[in-house]
C-alpha cells in the first residue's frame, strides 16, 4: 500500500524536532510567517534557538515524548531517527510525518519563483550574498541559508511571497524536492560518497535537479567545472554560464589588497557591467560572487545595488571565520572538508599576512577519510604544517579500516609536511612550542571541530 505523504497546507499546529538545525530553524521562522502555529525542540540550545525565541517561537530544549502532544504534523531533520521519542510517541498518536527536504520542497510550491542553489561547495556563500543583496533592498525575497549570518542573526530573511531564494543540498538528493524556476549549479565533486558511491550518482542526481525547471525556466552554471559545463551543454533551455573564462559572466582586471581580498570588473558577454570590490579572501569569493550576481540581474536587481552589498559582505559562520589570538598566533575556522574546500581554504589563508601557516584538519567520516586523504592528498600543501586529530565518527562507527595515521601519510605522500596529534588539547601544547607570534592558524572540518578550535585559544 502507498503511502500517503501529508502536505503542510492541510496542518495548522507544526512540531519541529531538530528546530535548531541550521535549516531547521529557518523552516520554522518562514512556517511562522505563514500563518502556521509553530513550536519544536532540540537537544542543546543554540544561536539559531535563541533567535527564535527573539521571534516568540516556543521551543523546548530536551527531547520527550509529550513534546509532540497536541501537534497535527510533526517535521523531523534527517539527524532524527525512527527511534527518538518525539518521532515514536508521533507515531503512536497518530500524528502525520514530514521530512525537512519534503517539507521545504512543499513549501517552495506557494512562491511564484523559486532560486535553488546547488553545488556540492560554496552554496550557503553564493545563498548568503543572495540574501544581503535582498537586506540591501536590491530584491526583496524570502531567502532560505543553511548557515549562520551576522546580519540576519541566523539563516533566514521572511521577505517577498513571490520571491523564494534557498539552498539546494544535495546530501541524500533532498534537492529534489524542490521546484525551482532558476536553478543555479556552482560545482559537482565527489562528496557524500557514504550515500552515493559513485561520482556518475552524484552527477545523475544534479543532472535530475536541472530537469527539475519547467518550460521558460533558466539554468545558471559555473563553466569552469567540466561536469557541471556538460550539464550545460546538454541542458536545452534557457541557460546563462559564470566561471573565471570562456563564459557568459567573467571577471576581468583582478587585484587583491593587501589582506588577500579580490576586486574584479564583472564582465558580460565582453561588457563591463562595474567593478565589485569584496572584503571576503580567496579567489573562490570571485566565482561565489559571480555567481550571486548572475541570479541578482536575472531577477531585476541594478547592477550598482549589487555591487553596494556585496561590498559589504562578510563571511557567514563557520567560513573563514576568525575566532580569536593567542600568544600573538591568530586562528580561523572553516567548515571545508572536501579537498576542494580545502585547497580553496589555504589560498584564501596564504593570502593573508602570516610567518607560518598552521593547518589543523579533523576529518568528520571514516568513509570521506578512506575515499579522499589516503592517497597523495596535495590540497594541504600551501600550509606550512598540517596536524591531524582523530577522525571525528559522525554518522559512521569506527571498523577499523582507515586511521588519522593513514591522512598523514596522504598528505605527505604528495608533498605536504603533516603530524599525527590525537587530540586538541595535544594539539594546543604543540602551537605553544613550535607556534611564534605572527603565525596563523586555520582549522577546518565538519565535525565538532568549529567546538574544538575554541581549546586552541
Amino acid at each position: 500500500m502507498t503511502q500517503t505523504i501529508p502536505h503542510i497546507k492541510d496542518h495548522t499546529l507544526i512540531h519541529l524536532i531538530g528546530i535548531g538545525g541550521c535549516s531547521m530553524n529557518g523552516l520554522a521562522q518562514i512556517l511562522a510567517a505563514r500563518g502556521f502555529a509553530v513550536r519544536g525542540s532540540d537537544s542543546a540550545s543554540s544561536p539559531f534557538t535563541q533567535r527564535l525565541n527573539e521571534l516568540h517561537i516556543p521551543v523546548t530544549i530536551g527531547q520527550a515524548a509529550e513534546n509532540v502532544e497536541g501537534a497535527d504534523l510533526v517535521i523531523y531533520s534527517a539527524a532524527i531517527k525512527p527511534t527518538n521519542p518525539e518521532r515514536v510517541r508521533a507515531k503512536e498518536l497518530g500524528i502525520p510525518e514530514l521530512e525537512r527536504s519534503v517539507a521545504l520542497g512543499q513549501l517552495s510550491e506557494g512562491y511564484e519563483q523559486v532560486v535553488g542553489i546547488a553545488g556540492c561547495h560554496g552554496k550557503t556563500t553564493i545563498t548568503s550574498m543572495l540574501a544581503l543583496i535582498c537586506e540591501r533592498g536590491a530584491l526583496d525575497a524570502s531567502v532560505h541559508i543553511g548557515g549562520y549570518t551576522d546580519f540576519l542573526q541566523g539563516g533566514t530573511r521572511v521577505g517577498s511571497r513571490s520571491l523564494f531564494i534557498t539552498e539546494a543540498c544535495e546530501y541524500v538528493e533532498s534537492f529534489l524536492t524542490l521546484r525551482p524556476t532558476l536553478a543555479l549549479i556552482n560545482n559537482i565533486d565527489n562528496d557524500h560518497l557514504d550515500y552515493y558511491k559513485t561520482i556518475d550518482n552524484i552527477v545523475a542526481a544534479f543532472r535530475k535537479f536541472v530537469g527539475l525547471l519547467p518550460e521558460g525556466g533558466l539554468f545558471i552554471a559555473c563553466t569552469d567545472d567540466p561536469r557541471v559545463q556538460k550539464l550545460y551543454e546538454d541542458f536545452p533551455g534557457n541557460k546563462l554560464s559564470y566561471g573565471m573564462t570562456h563564459a557568459d559572466f567573467v571577471p576581468g582586471d583582478i587585484a587583491y589588497d593587501a589582506l588577500g581580498c579580490p576586486s574584479y570588473d564583472l564582465l558580460q558577454n565582453g561588457k563591463k557591467l562595474g567593478r565589485i570590490a569584496l572584503q571576503v579572501q580567496g579567489t573562490h569569493q570571485i566565482i561565489d560572487s559571480m555567481a550571486a550576481a548572475a541570479v541578482a540581474l536575472q531577477l531585476g536587481a541594478a547592477f550598482a545595488d549589487i555591487a553596494a552589498a556585496l561590498a559589504l559582505f562578510q563571511n557567514t559562520r563557520r567560513r573563514f571565520e576568525f575566532y580569536g589570538e593567542r600568544a600573538g598566533i591568530r586562528v580561523f575556522h572553516d567548515y571545508a572538508h572536501h579537498p576542494a574546500e580545502i585547497a580553496a581554504t589555504l589560498e584564501a589563508a596564504a593570502r593573508v599576512p602570516h610567518g607560518k601557516l598552521w593547518c589543523v584538519f579533523q576529518c568528520n567520516s571514516f568513509t570521506r577519510a578512506k575515499t579522499l586523504f589516503t592517497q597523495e592528498v596535495d590540497c594541504f600543501n600551501q600550509a606550512d604544517e598540517v596536524l591531524v586529530p582523530n577522525i571525528y565518527p559522525g554518522r559512521e562507527q569506527d571498523d577499523g579500516s582507515v586511521h588519522a595515521r593513514d591522512m598523514v601519510a596522504g598528505i605527505c605522500a604528495a608533498g605536504g609536511r603533516a603530524l599525527y596529534i590525537p587530540t586538541f588539547e595535544a594539539i594546543r601544547a604543540h602551537l605553544d612550542a613550535q607556534g611564534r607570534p605572527g603565525d596563523v592558524v586555520v582549522t577546518l572540518g565538519s565535525g565538532d571541530v568549529y567546538k574544538q578550535t575554541h581549546t586552541l585559544l
